[in-house]
């Protein structure tokens, strides 16, 4: 009986200081804009399907959400590597980039992410090569 009480008196006095506390209504919508940036990412890799999921057996459904999950994070990855890299430039360019500022930084940023890939094809050098291209060696 008492715990049942506990919840609705945590969140009372969380709201409080929410509704009190500039500063703490400021972190939370930066971090719930992170994670709206996060599920917006998301989003746009799960194009397929116009994004829903088509398999039938839950094994199915997980092996797909595992696989966005993969590709997620591979795209979080590469970016946070990249902002890393982006930073560290402009500081020893001499620019003052404050820790404060690159916190308002997420990762899931995702404007650069080409999402349908790019292929290109050099149909000069295809149309001179005569014959078929060599086999791949199954040991290599």
């Amino acid at each position: 009986m008492r715990a049942a009480r506990l919840g609705p008196l945590v969140r009372t006095i969380y709201l409080c200081r929410y509704v009190a506390d500039e500063e703490l209504r400021r972190r939370v919508r930066r971090q719930l804009n992170k994670g709206e940036s996060l599920h917006a990412l998301r989003r746009d890799l799960f194009f397929a399907h116009q994004g829903h999921v088509r398999r039938r057996h839950l094994d199915d459904q997980v092996d797909q959400a595992l696989c966005l999950t993969l590709v997620t994070n591979a795209a979080v990855l590469w970016t946070t590597t990249y902002l890393g890299d982006a930073l560290d430039a402009l500081r020893a360019e001499g620019y003052p980039v404050a820790d404060e500022d690159a916190a308002h930084l997420t990762p899931a940023l995702h404007d650069h992410v080409n999402f349908y890939g790019t292929y290109s094809f050099d149909l000069d050098t295809e149309l001179r090569r005569v014959g078929h291209r060599p086999l791949r060696s199954p040991a290599a």
